[in-house]
């Protein structure tokens, strides 16, 4: 009999002038059963642990069909007026750490040490599960290597690391945990702007995290920096392999666009200036989750919200076509059987694949719904390299699509969004968005312009170490 499958359980020439340039051991169930129940809940025992990681894809989604969606609540979709509704409207907003009552100062103090227990608890557990799963399936002396690496990478990088966390559990401009559904892992985190005069664009952020240990958290750098400039950002929390499959991770991604679209003005946010935006194996998902939303629409069915309703889409760092990365990242690392694993067998690579999607006959007018596109590359990026960008780029255009490729000359993965944000002062790639999405309003770029520099989070020599030894 055949051993269960593993749940499928993260310039060009024609650029613009404004160009800038996990072999996995044999399957052990209750090793992974015990990483999966603690992203599950301490209160599921082992057995059914077990059970869902070799649960077969069509029992999952029966499953997953008994949670009820989310309420399609905005001026898109028709208003709903059963009671069954309404109930559920309240106990989700009720259920969030955040409502609008905290917002508005009417909803009693908060307890810091319970909202810093739970959110120092939740990463812990996303950061042991990824270290859990890679020793289960087996590490070489690359794995060693690269874990020495990063131990000695966020090391060099702690300063800015502290610095970032104090303001993320400490700063009230940062409502924390806000439920957008039903699962554990729907929440999402919201920067709001110093100032409150009037309704602000809004970035719906995808972290990154190689699919496996992807947090909201790790989006705080972020999120702090372009509230500064009168951006508000929220950061939408995903489940992980092996709890979930890339097809899982989508859904809750566009789960989280869904509620931002729809709820956002209530939080001081204009829904009319709705941004997606995603980091490495995060702008793979958001691509992927604006696509599906696409042929959805495209195919005539009823959804919650529209493509049409996102201005436009940044991607940093991703990769667009995963076939021609399979033995890219088994190279690196993320060995063949995990990434496969993770992204439903090879048969789905296709389907996960935003380009070769975007190049289906079948699929012109979805893609012809798709927002303008513009993807932030560095061209000294080992872990994903900038033709991802590039490439997905020319595809778009080629089917009419609005979309530019920006490429930063001798930037690492993490330069672009870790080292250069630290380092204070200018950042190319920061002030490149903030101009895109203050593009229509003279009185933010005039502001832009006389903002004052960005502060040093590390110390140079600290930075520049950072980048010899950074494993990405």
């Amino acid at each position: 009999m055949k051993p269960p499958h593993l749940l499928p359980v993260s310039i060009p020439n024609g650029a613009p002038p404004y160009s800038r340039l996990i072999k996995a051991a044999p399957d052990t169930a209750s090793s992974l059963a015990a990483s999966a129940a603690m992203l599950i809940g301490s209160e599921l025992d082992l057995g059914a642990a077990v059970s869902r990681i070799l649960m077969p894809p069509e029992e999952e989604k029966k499953k997953d069909e008994g949670s009820p969606l989310i309420p399609r609540i905005s001026s898109y979709t028709e208003a709903a007026t059963s009671n069954s509704y309404q109930h559920q409207k309240r106990r989700r907003r009720a259920a969030s750490d955040n409502s609008l009552l905290t917002l508005e100062g009417g909803g009693g103090c908060r307890s810091l040490r319970q909202d810093a227990g739970r959110d120092a608890s939740d990463t812990y557990l996303v950061t042991r599960i990824g270290f859990q799963l890679l020793r289960y399936i087996g590490v070489g002396f690359r794995l060693i290597t690269r874990f020495l690496a990063l131990g000695c990478y966020s090391f060099l990088l702690f300063p800015g690391f502290l610095q970032v966390g104090y303001y993320y559990f400490v700063s009230d401009r940062v409502r924390r945990g806000i439920v957008y559904g039903d699962l554990r892992r729907n929440r999402l985190d919201l920067y709001l702007p110093k100032n409150s005069d009037g309704p602000k664009p809004v970035i719906a952020f995808v972290t990154g995290g190689a699919w496996i240990i992807g947090y909201k958290a790790w989006g705080s750098l972020l999120g702090q920096q372009l509230s500064d400039r009168d951006i508000m950002v929220a950061c939408i929390d995903y489940r992980n392999f092996p709890q979930a499959t890339i097809g899982d991770m989508v859904k809750d991604a566009a789960q989280g666009i869904s509620f931002i679209c729809n709820n956002i003005a209530e939080y001081g946010g204009d829904p009319n200036r709705v941004y997606v935006m995603g980091q490495s194996a995060g702008a793979h998902i958001a691509a992927c989750a604006l696509l599906e939303q696409a042929i959805k629409e495209a195919s005539g069915e009823k959804t919650s919200w529209s493509v049409s309703q996102i201005k436009a889409y940044f991607g940093l760092s991703g990769g667009y076509n995963l076939l021609n990365l399979v033995d890219h990242f088994h190279n690196r690392g993320l060995y063949r059987s995990i990434f496969l694993s993770i992204m439903e067998g090879e048969e789905s690579l296709k389907k996960y694949s935003p380009e070769v999607m975007a190049q289906d006959p079948n699929n012109r007018n979805a893609v012809s719904l798709l927002p303008p596109t513009i993807l932030f590359h560095g061209t000294a990026d080992y872990s994903i390299p900038s033709i991802s960008s590039t490439s997905f780029v020319e595809t778009l255009r080629g089917l009419g699509v609005q979309a530019e490729s920006i490429l930063y000359e001798g930037k690492t993965h993490t330069d672009v969004f870790l080292q250069d944000p630290m380092r204070g002062g200018r950042d190319d790639m920061f002030e490149d968005l903030v101009a895109m999405i203050h593009s229509g309003d003279p009185e933010a770029l005039a502001r832009d312009n006389t903002a004052p520099p960005k502060r040093r989070l590390v110390p140079e020599i600290m930075l520049r170490f950072a980048r010899r030894v950074s494993p990405f």
